[in-house]
């Protein structure tokens, strides 16, 4: 990002703008999920495009975007024929780029001028791969259905006792998995506090 001189367009965005600036973290595993098309091919200005992509020129909270779904493509930081589609089904934001479509999983950061989103893929524009997609893989089969959490176990039922509650995992308590992305995109907003 040095190289390409991002930061500073970043910081200008945040600091010198009324409007902000959203960014697009993707989730180390998206990296690892990426078979084609390869990032290490790309040049720098495309590089440069693929990064700016990941960012909207404008602050955004997440209950924002349900207003964004109605209004078609979003321009991104990359300008012009770089664009992004969202949808709100249910409280989750979907984007779609193109070439790839991701969710919006978690706020990094969120307060205004500056709003970090994690989402799990990495977004390609089709500005920069073109509009031959790859087909996606099926679909995963279904899990085994477990039995209900609150329907009495074999146990319970010879013993004429309730069911005993079990601690479960929450999804509230997941630990953020800090990708190259995400340790980046704190870089810069730390970065950006020290003009506030």
């Amino acid at each position: 990002m040095v190289k390409l001189k991002l930061i500073d367009t970043f910081q200008n965005q945040a600091n010198n703008t009324d409007q902000g600036i959203t960014i697009f973290v993707p989730k180390d595993s998206a990296f690892k999920g990426l078979k084609k098309p390869s990032l290490s091919n790309l040049t720098n200005d495309q590089l440069k495009s693929l990064i700016l992509f990941h960012a909207l020129p404008k602050y955004y909270a997440l209950a924002d975007f349900n207003d964004l779904s109605a209004k078609g493509p979003v321009s991104t930081l990359a300008g012009g024929q770089y664009t992004l589609n969202f949808t709100d089904s249910s409280g989750t934001v979907h984007l779609d780029s193109g070439w790839s479509k991701t969710k919006v999983t978690s706020a990094v950061h969120s307060t205004d001028p500056v709003a970090i989103y994690q989402v799990d893929k990495v977004l390609l524009p089709e500005a920069i791969f073109g509009t031959d997609i790859p087909p996606t893989a099926a679909p995963a089969p279904a899990p085994d259905i477990s039995p209900a959490a609150d329907a009495p176990s074999a146990d319970s039922k010879e013993s004429g006792s309730s069911p005993k509650s079990s601690p479960s995992k929450s999804s509230s308590y997941r630990i953020m998995n800090l990708s190259m992305w995400s340790q980046l995109v704190l870089a810069v907003v730390a970065g950006m506090a020290l003009f506030f």
